[in-house]
C-alpha cells in the first residue's frame, strides 16, 4: 500500500497539466528575462589608433529602445543620447588620474509628416534623415574615427584606458514626461562601462 501511494504522487506531478503549467512558468521567466535583455544600450566593440598625432576611436553601439521610449518617440518626443568617455591614466598606488573627458550628445526624432528619423549631432550640428528606425539606429551607434585624444597628453611608457558609456538623457525629455521616466525601468536606459586599453 506504501509504495502504491508514492507511485501515485509520482504520477500526479507528472500529469500532463502539471508538465504544462511547469512549462509555461519556464517560458514566463524566459520571456521576462529575454525582454529586460532586450533593452538597453550594448557596446560591442571599441578600437582606438593613432592617425596625424591624434588617437581616434572606433566604436559600435547597439541602441535597444524600450516600448515605452519607442511610443513616445513615434509620438514626436524626441530622445536625447549621451555618450561619455573617459580616459584614465593607471597608477598602480594611487587612483587613477584623469586625463581627459570627452561627451558626444545626439538627439533622435520622428517626423510625422515625412515618415523619416532624423538623428542630430548636437556637438556638430550635422542632421542625417532616415527611412527606417533600424537605418537611424544603425547611424547612431557607428561612432567612427572619434578624435579622442592628442599624442601629446600620453607619455610613454604609462597605462592608460578608454571608457566609454552611453545613456538616454532623461534630463532632456519633456518637462510632463519626466517624472514617469524617472520611476519606470523602462526609460532608465543605458550600458555598462566598457573598458579598452589604450597603448603610447
Amino acid at each position: 500500500m506504501v509504495f502504491t501511494t508514492r507511485a501515485s504522487a509520482s504520477t500526479a506531478n507528472s500529469a500532463p497539466g502539471a508538465r504544462y503549467r511547469r512549462l509555461w512558468l519556464a517560458a514566463l521567466l524566459s520571456l521576462v528575462s529575454t525582454s529586460a535583455l532586450a533593452e538597453g544600450f550594448f557596446i560591442t566593440g571599441i578600437h582606438t589608433r593613432l592617425q596625424d598625432n591624434v588617437y581616434r576611436l572606433d566604436a559600435n553601439i547597439d541602441y535597444r529602445l524600450s516600448d515605452d521610449a519607442l511610443d513616445a518617440l513615434n509620438n514626436g518626443v524626441p530622445l536625447t543620447f549621451q555618450v561619455e568617455i573617459e580616459i584614465q591614466r593607471k597608477r598602480r598606488w594611487w587612483l587613477d588620474a584623469v586625463v581627459a573627458t570627452l561627451q558626444q550628445r545626439y538627439q533622435l526624432r520622428f517626423h510625422a509628416l515625412s515618415h523619416q528619423y532624423q538623428v542630430h549631432n548636437i556637438n556638430s550640428g550635422a542632421f542625417y534623415s532616415f527611412h527606417t528606425l533600424e537605418g537611424a539606429l544603425e547611424n547612431l551607434g557607428d561612432l567612427n574615427d572619434f578624435p579622442l585624444l592628442d599624442r601629446q597628453l600620453v607619455e610613454e611608457g604609462e597605462a592608460y584606458e578608454v571608457l566609454l558609456h552611453v545613456e538616454l538623457d532623461i534630463e532632456a525629455l519633456p518637462s510632463p514626461l519626466r517624472p514617469l521616466a524617472y520611476i519606470t525601468p523602462a526609460w532608465r536606459l543605458n550600458s555598462d562601462w566598457y573598458t579598452w586599453s589604450l597603448i603610447p
